[in-house]
């Protein structure tokens, strides 16, 4: 906290004029002050990269969102690197919150690795900084790239907020470091919400005309992914998924049988 205000880092994967971030912003504009720093362009499925030869271009800026200037920066470079950068050169001080969002496109399955909506909130968490990586279903997967006005992100902005403020004002249990939230496309702010985990199962297909009719999604049934997993709360449901998520990869098998497995 500064100046008496929480301080809110909003980023996202999609680039700096998505309406999506700037729906975020008009909410957690209300619980604290936010910096905007978001990609120069966009930058969908670059994970947690942190390239060596990134564009080293900040470019302050100012996006009119609602009735409101927002002072902002256009950062080159990945979603993970401008939480870096942000946190290196331009903030002088640790934000309380990083919030990565809201994206166009659930991040559900064994996907989210790739995404750099979940990666930049990823990064802040090496940092101890709590953070949540917000998505909202689409129709079509790959109309991600087009910016569309039609998506309305209002009921997604409403739960990124709920969520916002609950890690600001608490602290998360040991091995929580993100939440990831998915919301359904048709959503409300009285849409309920579940703990999940992450699917074992590959979510998305290879772009092109084979699954052109089902919006860029893989075919899945509710027989295929486990009742408490992302994507039966998101896609068969029709609920909230809020998935927390460890910076901790390590498998948690007993180290004794594996040895002994390996031993053999």
């Amino acid at each position: 906290m500064k100046d008496g205000r929480y301080q809110i880092l909003l980023t996202n994967d999609d680039g700096i004029m998505s309406p999506g971030l700037h729906a975020a912003a008009r909410e957690l504009g209300k619980l604290g002050y936010v910096t905007i720093a978001a990609p120069l362009r966009q930058y969908s499925g670059a994970g947690r990269s942190l390239p060596a030869d990134f564009d080293r271009t900040v470019e302050k800026t100012e996006l009119k969102i609602g009735d409101q200037c927002w002072p902002a920066y256009a950062v080159g470079g990945p979603p993970a690197m401008v939480v870096l950068r942000v946190l290196y050169e331009i903030l002088d001080f640790r934000p309380d919150l990083v919030v990565s969002g809201i994206n166009y496109g659930e991040n559900v399955g064994d996907s989210i690795t790739a995404s750099g909506t979940v990666g930049a909130a990823l990064e802040a968490a090496t940092w101890g900084i709590p953070a949540i990586a917000v998505s909202r279903q689409i129709e079509n997967l790959w109309d991600y790239l087009e910016h569309s006005e039609n998506v309305d992100f209002s009921t997604a902005a409403y739960f990124t907020a709920y969520f916002a403020r609950q890690l600001l004002q608490k602290k998360l249990p040991y091995d929580v470091d993100v939440l990831k939230i998915d919301v359904p496309i048709d959503a409300t702010p009285q849409t309920p919400w579940r703990i999940t985990r992450m699917a074992r199962n590959r979510y998305y297909a290879e772009p092109g005309d084979k699954y052109k009719h089902t919006g860029g999604r893989l075919p899945i049934t509710p027989a295929d992914v486990p009742p408490d997993s992302d994507i039966a709360a998101l896609l068969f449901d029709r609920v909230v998924s809020v998935t927390p998520l460890s910076v901790d990869l390590t498998s948690r098998v007993d180290f004794e049988t594996l040895r002994q497995l390996l031993s053999q």
